[in-house]
């Protein structure tokens, strides 16, 4: 069974950045695309950014010019550096990673940000 383990959630005020994390636990774990959704309370899950295993990157409207997604591919890890951080970005941030069978899920990490 892969797990993923997200970290680097946190509160901050609006406009301070933020650095999410998220590896998968097993190293033989062959990664396709990898990315991030997220899910403010009483909202569907939506898209963050996603990569590819070849660096493609793809990224909402809502985030795209401040969010960054990165991956090591030797770490099957997933960055996700967000900047200039507003009040609606607070939501649970889920990582996923696919390989060719299925979409593995993160447990969700918290980010708030204040205003």
């Amino acid at each position: 069974q892969v797990q993923l383990v997200e970290s680097g959630g946190g509160l901050v005020q609006a406009g301070w950045s933020l650095r999410l994390s998220c590896a998968a636990s097993r190293s033989t774990f062959t990664v396709g695309a990898m990315g991030w959704y997220r899910q403010a309370p009483g909202k569907q899950r939506d898209l963050v950014a996603g990569i590819s295993s070849i660096g493609t990157t793809n990224y909402a409207d809502s985030v795209e010019g401040r969010f960054t997604i990165s991956r090591d591919n030797a770490k099957n890890t997933v960055y996700l550096q967000m900047n200039s951080l507003k009040p609606e970005d607070t939501a649970v941030y889920y990582c996923y990673a696919d390989n060719q069978y299925r979409r593995y899920w993160g447990q969700g990490t918290q980010v708030t940000v204040s205003s």
